[in-house]
């Protein structure tokens, strides 16, 4: 099983890539529990802090796949970077002038958010330049999703350590500090400064005119609302069978399933069409959130939580190959931004529903919402079948013609786009 993520991780500049572009993400995966704990310090309430990460999230959401069209027409360097520094410099701002006054606040942390670097989906745009073969891309696909899980796992950790060693603020500034240098890292290697998206037709919808993306795009908004809903839900599972202790067992659990799942998807190479095992990993991840329901004790449903995240990564892992089958040519950075959009959007809409469903009817209709949205996640793919059959373009290149004088194109890849 590992000798295939081994096989990419040996690749040249793979891994640089791969660990520049997760520190790079730290302050945006850290963002919401740095920011609670750093109002929380300055003697702020929690609806503030709420509110705070709230616009972040916003601000995030709006500015990905602007950003990301900004490196399909201008390349990586001349974006990212300059991002990442405006995005450090408007937290650092608000870590040094705190919530007062509150306008100044609420424009660093909006800032902060816009100008988050894309760097998610452009490493998957870098995917093709780096590996040598097509099997290779998906797997690197599996492995991305993977490491988002171990990121957003160690990130909150990170925060912690930040905290009591030194102090909120030193925090937020640490991990910001992180952050450009994370992308610093990927913007000076070669694959960055030689990638080139393919050329485009200028259109102002972007990645959006495609009907496929937009299918995919709608598909995934249902399953960021059940992640999100979930952990609406534990909490309130939680406060009737141990507390806080319990929460962070049933979010861990939750991580380690889609870390598991993940792993062994992206080991194996898949026959068939990605659009219809898109289809089957969805119906099974609705099922695997109904036994969530049953809410038996503290250890069985932290077991239930590992089973409910097995098939997160490889849902995701699956959706990135679609991306990139059905982004229009030139725009495979922003078609990346928008899934990672649509997602965080959809997880905001679970959220803010989880909340007065469970107000009104307790966890267990709290969790009936994840198997719900997943189920509605299902309909839309099989209702849009035809639409995600026929892809706007038909792969990748192994590399930019720009790095390959010769201009050999792998078996089983299109010459029609060099991102």
């Amino acid at each position: 099983m590992a000798a295939g993520y081994l096989e990419i991780l040996r690749a040249r500049h793979a891994l640089r890539l791969l660990t520049g572009t997760l520190v790079g993400r730290l302050p945006n995966a850290t963002a919401a529990i740095a920011l609670v704990l750093f109002v929380r310090a300055e003697g702020g309430t929690y609806s503030l802090a709420g509110a705070l990460a709230a616009v972040y999230g916003v601000a995030n959401a709006v500015g990905q796949p602007v950003l990301g069209r900004l490196v399909d027409l201008y390349g990586q360097p001349r974006v990212q970077l300059p991002a990442a520094v405006v995005a450090a410099l408007a937290m650092t701002l608000f870590a040094f002038c705190g919530t007062d006054p509150l306008p100044l606040a609420y424009a660093a942390v909006g800032l902060a958010g816009l100008f988050t670097p894309p760097l998610e989906g452009g490493l998957r745009a870098l995917w093709p330049s780096v590996l040598a073969r097509g099997e290779q891309v998906h797997t690197a696909y599996a492995m991305d999703a993977i490491a988002q899980e171990v990121m957003f796992t160690v990130g909150p950790l990170l925060v912690t350590l930040c905290v009591s060693v030194w102090d909120e603020r030193a925090a937020l500034l640490v991990l910001n500090l992180l952050g450009v240098l994370g992308a610093l890292s990927v913007v000076v290697s070669p694959p960055s400064r030689a990638w080139r998206s393919a050329p485009r037709e200028a259109h102002w919808l972007g990645a959006l005119r495609s009907p496929g993306l937009l299918a995919l795009l709608a598909a995934f908004l249902f399953v960021g609302i059940a992640l999100g809903s979930i952990t609406v839900a534990s909490v309130s599972y939680a406060d009737g069978h141990g507390g806080d202790a319990v929460y962070g067992w049933l979010m861990a659990g939750l991580g380690l399933g889609a870390l598991a799942g993940g792993t062994v998807y992206g080991a194996r190479q898949w026959a068939g069409a990605p659009e219809r095992r898109l289809r089957v990993l969805t119906a099974l991840l609705a099922v695997c959130y109904l036994p969530l329901m049953l809410m038996p004790g503290a250890v069985a449903m932290v077991l239930l939580s590992v089973v409910s995240g097995v098939f997160l990564a490889p849902c995701i892992a699956c959706a990135f190959i679609i991306v990139d089958r059905h982004a229009p040519s030139g725009t495979v950075t922003e078609a990346f931004s928008w899934l990672v959009t649509t997602f965080t959007v959809g997880a905001s809409v679970g959220t803010g529903l989880a909340g007065p469903v469970v107000q009104a009817g307790g966890a267990l209709w709290g969790f009936a919402l994840p198997g719900a949205a997943g189920a509605v996640s299902l309909l839309v793919l099989l209702a849009t079948g035809r639409v995600l059959a026929a892809p706007a373009r038909g792969g990748v290149v192994a590399a930019s013609s720009e790095n390959d004088p010769n201009r050999a194109v792998e078996p089983r890849f299109s010459s029609g786009d060099r991102a």
